[in-house]
């Protein structure tokens, strides 16, 4: 098969192997799946119920334009709809940002070890990723700054809170760095997590800042993972710049229905943060008692520091598994002595809890 040259120098690699794959692949579904972190407590039963009531439409388009939510993500925050892109995800947002802005031999910052899917659009798309260490567990905002000026870059990635450790910076932090922007950068403000966050780690950006676009997804709090819907928050250029790339039809009308519906449904999602943040007490202590030390979260997720190195923590991820728990860890050394344990119900912390002695002791006998 002959590919065009830059899709033909890529790795046939994906970001992420699913645990359905795994599942297969061990021949059992998992007992507990604490990898993903998708969020276990559940859509709002009112989106479950806008979604079930959707379905006899889906013979439609959904909405090209996602007017509906656009218009209520636009009064939730405070914006005007022209300051909002509805999309299939982070992911897919991600994506159709780094076409819009990224030509061949581009420079783009980011953190080694961040998240590996924006990495994947900017190899995709031709651009130059210049990677910066983490510093203390976190993402280093000088350090990535000043690889932005010399590199000449045209974005820098950063999550706040951050995946895959959990660690977050002040709001204020993230203001300082657009001051410190080179010309024609702009900073991609993952804020997946954003709704586990304390409020000071939300910066006070104006919708009509030029120097940042913020993404933000139903995938964590809402619970709607499987939907795929997202959205970015920029200034109008830049937002009305998607409409040039995207699919204008990719996120379907059940999605739409179900995001609206939880949008409204604040009280679910007071509930699962809630819940969230008695799984991360939970993980936390159940690491405890096996000699794992939980890092600090603003997430739906906690990062277990095993106090040793990547081999071990790699081991530990394989042994789960074969216990029947499913979960990830960081990519890149030093993070990788971490495993990440992704916060859910009681009945799949129970079965962490039974199976991490056992999986520890395989590989400490091996």
């Amino acid at each position: 098969m002959r590919f065009a040259p830059l899709p033909a120098g890529l790795p046939a690699t994906v970001p992420f192997v699913g645990p359905e794959t795994l599942e297969r692949q061990r021949g059992a579904p998992f007992a507990a799946r604490l990898g993903a972190n998708e969020s276990a407590f559940g859509p709002s039963p009112l989106a479950a119920r806008a979604m079930r009531e959707a379905v006899g439409q889906i013979w439609k388009y959904g909405d090209a334009t996602s007017h509906d939510l656009t218009h209520a993500l636009a009064a939730h925050h405070r914006v005007a709809p022209e300051n909002i892109m509805v999309g299939e995800g982070i992911d897919g947002l991600l994506g159709n940002l780094v076409r819009l802005m990224i030509a061949p031999g581009n420079a783009v910052v980011t953190s080694d070890g961040a998240y590996p899917t924006f990495n994947y659009h900017v190899s995709g798309f031709g651009g130059v990723l210049h990677k910066v260490p983490y510093r203390d567990d976190a993402e280093d905002p000088e350090a990535l700054l000043d690889s932005a000026h010399a590199t000449g870059a045209r974005l820098i990635y950063l999550a706040n809170p951050d995946n895959p450790m959990g660690s977050w910076h002040d709001g204020a932090v993230i203001e300082a760095m657009l001051d410190r922007l080179p010309p024609d950068c702009l900073l991609v403000l993952d804020q997946a997590y954003a709704e586990f966050a304390p409020a000071s780690a939300i910066p006070a950006i104006a919708a009509d800042d030029p120097r940042v676009i913020r993404m933000r997804t139903f995938s964590k709090g809402y619970g709607l993972a499987g939907a795929r819907i997202g959205y970015a928050l920029g200034a109008p250029d830049l937002i009305a710049g998607f409409d040039r790339i995207r699919n204008h039809f990719g996120v379907n009308r059940i999605a739409q229905a179900g995001a609206l519906a939880a949008l409204a449904d604040q009280g679910w999602l007071a509930h699962v943060v809630a819940e969230v943040a008695a799984a991360r007490d939970r993980i936390a202590s159940i690491g405890a008692a096996n000699g794992l030390t939980a890092l600090p979260s603003a997430t739906n997720f906690v990062a277990l520091d095993t106090h040793r190195d990547g081999a071990h923590a790699r081991a530990l991820i394989a042994a789960l598994a074969t216990e029947g728990v499913f979960a990830r860890m960081p990519g890149v050394a030093p993070l990788d002595r971490c495993i990440r344990i992704s916060a859910a119900p009681l009945h799949e912390l129970d079965v962490l809890e039974q199976v991490l002695p056992r999986a520890l002791a395989t590989i400490t006998r091996a």
